[in-house]
């Protein structure tokens, strides 16, 4: 072997050297990476569990919640309505009320009323012909027979 094929030879056994050297870095490099990244996952594992638990009590809190309002909601709107035919009771009675016995009370009313002026009218004509008497009354007075 020549001089030149001997410094090929080295050159390109250095050449496989560092590619070798370059590879047990990269495969250094990824392994050191993979438990990095196992790292951050187990950590990310455990800290995201008790958020997820937490989220999940929050959420069924949170329908419980919603759960319970829409009973409120449910006894207003009973009550609400219970209240509504119980105020429309009030008033069809009071109507009838108006309509029938308060009618006829007041039909008595206007009779009673309208027989004491009756009796004022009767006391005015008595009067009125009691006033128109005392000039007759006063003729017979002086009468003489």
């Amino acid at each position: 072997m020549s001089d030149t094929g001997v410094l090929f030879l080295g050159i390109i056994a250095f050449g496989v050297l560092l590619m070798a050297a370059t590879q047990v870095f990269a495969i250094v490099a990824g392994i050191r990476l993979a438990k990095r990244v196992d790292q951050i996952a187990t950590q990310l594992d455990q800290d995201i569990k008790p958020l997820l638990a937490n989220l999940t009590a929050l959420t069924n809190d949170a329908a419980r919640t919603a759960a319970l309002a829409a009973k409120q909601v449910e006894r207003f709107d009973q009550v609400f309505a219970e209240l509504t035919a119980r105020v429309d009771e009030a008033l069809t009675a009071a109507q009838s009320f108006v309509t029938g016995p308060a009618k006829q009370g007041m039909a008595i009313f206007a009779g009673v009323s309208a027989l004491i002026d009756s009796f004022r009218g009767l006391r005015e004509a008595t009067r009125r012909r009691q006033a128109s008497r005392p000039v007759a009354d006063e003729e017979e007075s002086l009468f003489i027979g």
